[in-house]
């Protein structure tokens, strides 16, 4: 394994949601609080800026996202910039934001939403599929790594307040079946779940706010290693290259002093490092 490098040095406030496009083969993300999307694109940084939160997104086909933002899902056309409002998320609720997100096997997309504030249990867990949002869980604070087994039988997310990951059943349609179960207990480490990510094997990537690393999760939940990453506050994790052998992770430099920062001058970059492990290749969104 080599170490991570910077894959762009945009200091994010709050980098998130990375997406690997494989049609396109370019990986976007987030600075929710910045409210931009950004990529790579021959050899320098592009971004579009929208009017409020973005936070995370997956793909349609090969020229449009589907987009969380703070009041909605968004279809954006990645040519022309524009963005068409699909659904409503918590529109009537100006307390919320969204967060976390990811595309399931079935094609559905799971979407958290959170307080702007951090306000207690303010957020909640929705799935879109097929043009309908359900509310899957409520009462959340943070919610974040949003997650799926290759099979489709399984998902998986967190509260990072409550610094735990669980695991959830799943039916053939991709709806929860069954009670949550608790995958990753991180209260007796004092470690904080941020975003998720599978691999092919069936491992969990887990970007761990505060902590400078992703940390491994084999199937049964049992830690295995963890990288280190030059930025306090990693964020989430992404499988991505042309053999999804790259992980790139996003971060933030929000709330960092000036001790912190001097000792993670690159908080807030969007990195990458090779792995032996490779990756799913991102669902595609049905609408």
């Amino acid at each position: 394994m080599q170490q991570p490098e910077i894959h762009d040095p945009t200091v994010c406030t709050l980098g998130e949601g990375p997406l690997w496009h494989p049609e396109r083969e370019q990986l976007y993300w987030f600075d929710i609080i910045e409210r931009r999307l950004l990529t790579r694109e021959n050899g320098a940084t592009r971004s579009w800026t929208f009017e409020g939160h973005v936070s995370a997104a997956g793909w349609i086909d090969r020229r449009h996202l589907l987009i969380a933002s703070e009041t909605g899902l968004l279809r954006f056309d990645l040519d022309s910039g524009r963005s068409e409002l699909l659904v409503p998320l918590e529109a009537d609720n100006p307390v919320t934001r969204s967060n976390d997100g990811r595309a399931d096997p079935q094609g559905g997309f799971w979407i958290g939403t959170m307080g702007k504030g951090l306000e207690p249990a303010a957020g909640a867990i929705y799935r879109f599929y097929r043009g309908e949002v359900r509310r899957l869980f409520a009462g959340i604070t943070v919610p974040n790594a949003i997650c799926f087994a290759a099979d489709g039988q399984a998902a998986f997310f967190a509260d990072t307040r409550k610094q735990r990951i669980w695991r959830q059943g799943l039916d053939a349609e991709g709806w929860p079946q069954g009670a949550p179960q608790v995958f990753v207990d991180m209260v007796a480490d004092g470690l904080n779940p941020d975003g998720a990510v599978i691999d092919a094997a069936g491992v969990l990537w887990n970007a761990q706010w505060g902590a400078a690393r992703v940390a491994a999760y084999g199937p049964d939940g049992r830690f295995l290693h963890a990288i280190a990453f030059a930025a306090e506050k990693t964020t989430c994790p992404a499988f991505g290259g042309p053999d999804l052998g790259t992980l790139y992770c996003t971060s933030a430099s929000e709330g960092l002093d000036a001790d912190a920062r001097a000792a993670h001058p690159a908080a807030g970059a969007t990195f990458a490092v090779r792995l032996k492990a490779r990756g799913q290749r991102e669902h595609r969104v049905i609408l």
